[in-house]
C-alpha cells in the first residue's frame, strides 16, 4: 500500500470517527464542543468559533463555556452577521469586512479565516463554523472542510429540533378540560412569589488589613516569614539588599573623617593667626554636613528591615516571587490581617446584575465545605462594572458575615447566592430571555 493510499485511509477513518462522535452526542452543547475542538484531527487551525442564527456564539475552541460578556465574544457577535452567507467553505477576506471589525481582526484572530456554512436538509442556512490560522487555506483542505460542514450541519440540525407544544399537551390527556387544567396549573405555578437570586464567585478576604509597603527603592533580599504565617508586632518580615547603602555609608564615613580632620587643623591654626579663624566656620559647616549624611545613611540602613506593625496573619504570594525583585518606595508587598476580621468579596457578572440594597441577604457555599453555608449581609456594591480576573466584566460586592464567631479562613473561595426582592416565579425563570429580547427590540 502506497503512502498516499495510507493517508486516504487515515483521513476516511478520522471522518467516520467524527461522524460517530456527532451521532453519539446528547446535547447541542456537546455537539458544538466537538465541532470547534475535534475538527483539528482533520484540519490544522489555531482558533475556532461556532455561531448559530438566533443563538449567537455558542462554542469556542479551548473553552468549555464561553462568556457572552467578554470583549472577544462581543466582537465575534459583530463579525459573524457581517459575513456573507456562503454556500461552500470560503476563505474570509478581511478587506471586505466593515472597517470597525476589520481593524480589530489581528487583535483577536490569526490572519487567515475560513467560514464553513451550516445548512439544513431543506437548504436553509442556520450557522457558520469559523476556523482561523496563520497559513492560507489550500484547495484540498476546502474540499475536506465541505465534508466537515456537511457532518456538522446534519448533527446540529438534529439537536435544534424541538417537539411541538401540541404534542406535549396531547400526552397529558385527550380531553380539552385536561389541557385547560394543565394550562391553569402552569400559570398558577408561574405566579408563585419567590426571591430573585443569582450566583456569583466569592472569596473570603481580610477586613481592614494593614498594608506593608517597600520602605525604599531597592531589591528584596530575604523573606523571614511564610504566607499565612502568624506574626507578632515588631517581628522582622523581610529585608532589602544593603550592598549599595553600605557602600554609601562607607563613603559618608570617610568624608566625615576628612571634614573633621580639616576642622581640627583649622582650630589649631586659629590659635596662631587670624587666617585659621576665618576657615573654622566653613570647615565646621562642611563637617556637620558630612555628619548629617552619615547619620542619614545609618537611619536608612535601619529601615532596610521591615517589621510587623501589629499582630496578625501575613498575606502575600510565594516568597520566591519577591526575592531578587526590584521594588519602588511605597510599593505593596504584603498585608497583615486580623484573622478575627474577615469579609466576603463577590464578583457579580454584568449579565447577572440585579437591584441590590445594603443589608441584602447573601449565602456563601465554600468549595471545601458546601454542606455548611455561611450567612452574610451586603455592605457595599461597586458603582460601575470593571474587568475581573479571568477577563469577565462585573461588579465588586462586599459583605459582612452574620456570625462573627464562626468566620471562614481568609483565602477560601466558593459560590455566593445573592437574594434580591420577591418576584413571580415566571419572571425569575424568564428574566434573562426577557432582558435579551428587550435589549434587542428596545421595548
Amino acid at each position: 500500500m502506497s503512502v498516499e493510499q495510507s493517508g486516504q485511509l487515515l483521513g476516511l477513518s478520522l471522518i467516520l470517527q467524527l461522524q460517530q462522535r456527532i451521532r453519539a452526542s446528547r446535547t447541542l452543547e456537546e455537539a458544538s464542543f466537538i465541532a470547534v475542538n475535534e475538527s483539528k484531527q482533520l484540519l490544522h487551525y489555531r482558533q475556532a468559533a461556532l455561531w448559530l442564527t438566533g443563538s449567537g456564539v455558542v462554542a469556542l475552541s479551548g473553552l468549555p463555556l464561553p462568556d457572552r460578556n467578554s470583549p472577544y465574544i462581543i466582537w465575534l457577535s459583530e463579525l459573524f452577521p457581517s459575513l456573507l452567507y456562503p454556500a461552500v467553505p470560503t476563505p474570509i477576506a478581511v478587506t471586505t469586512l466593515p472597517k470597525a471589525i476589520a481593524a480589530d481582526w489581528h487583535e483577536w484572530l490569526p490572519a487567515c479565516g475560513l467560514a464553513l456554512p451550516l445548512i439544513r436538509p431543506d437548504g436553509s442556512f442556520f450557522g457558520i463554523l469559523m476556523l482561523a490560522r496563520e497559513e492560507a487555506w489550500q484547495d484540498g483542505e476546502l474540499a475536506l472542510a465541505a465534508e466537515l460542514g456537511s457532518i456538522f450541519s446534519h448533527g446540529l440540525t438534529l439537536h435544534q429540533r424541538k417537539a411541538p407544544i401540541r404534542d406535549r399537551l396531547r400526552s397529558t390527556g385527550r380531553s380539552l378540560y385536561a389541557k385547560v387544567a394543565l394550562a391553569v396549573f402552569l400559570l398558577l405555578v408561574l405566579l408563585i412569589p419567590v426571591h430573585l437570586s443569582v450566583l456569583a464567585p466569592a472569596e473570603v478576604t481580610a477586613k481592614d488589613p494593614f498594608l506593608v509597603r517597600a520602605p525604599l527603592d531597592g531589591v528584596i533580599e530575604q523573606f523571614y516569614i511564610r504566607p499565612n504565617q502568624a506574626v507578632k508586632a515588631g517581628q522582622v518580615l523581610f529585608s532589602m539588599d544593603k550592598t549599595g547603602l553600605r557602600s554609601r555609608q562607607g563613603i559618608a564615613r570617610k568624608s566625615y573623617e576628612v571634614a573633621a580632620e580639616e576642622y581640627r587643623q583649622a582650630s589649631v591654626l586659629a590659635l596662631q593667626d587670624d587666617r585659621g579663624k576665618t576657615e573654622m566656620a566653613p570647615r565646621r559647616g562642611r563637617m556637620e554636613e558630612r555628619a548629617a549624611d552619615l547619620s542619614g545613611t545609618g537611619k536608612l540602613l535601619q529601615r532596610m528591615e521591615s517589621v510587623a506593625p501589629r499582630d496578625g496573619i501575613a498575606i502575600f504570594s510565594d516568597p520566591t516571587d519577591w526575592v531578587g525583585k526590584g521594588v519602588t518606595i511605597g510599593e505593596k508587598v504584603l498585608l497583615i490581617a486580623d484573622p478575627l476580621k474577615a469579609e466576603l468579596l463577590i464578583r457579580l457578572p454584568v449579565a447577572d446584575a440585579i437591584a441590590l440594597e445594603p443589608g441584602t441577604r447573601i449565602t456563601l457555599y465554600l468549595t471545601n465545605d458546601p454542606q455548611h453555608p455561611h450567612e452574610a449581609r451586603l455592605t457595599t456594591a461597586a458603582f460601575r462594572a470593571e474587568v475581573m480576573p479571568g477577563g469577565q466584566v462585573g461588579y465588586r460586592l462586599k459583605a459582612d458575615f452574620v456570625n462573627s464567631s464562626d468566620l471562614p479562613r481568609i483565602g477560601l473561595s466558593g459560590i455566593a447566592k445573592i437574594y434580591g426582592k420577591k418576584v413571580f416565579l415566571g419572571y425569575a425563570i424568564f428574566r434573562r430571555p426577557l432582558t435579551a429580547v428587550r435589549q434587542r427590540l428596545g421595548w
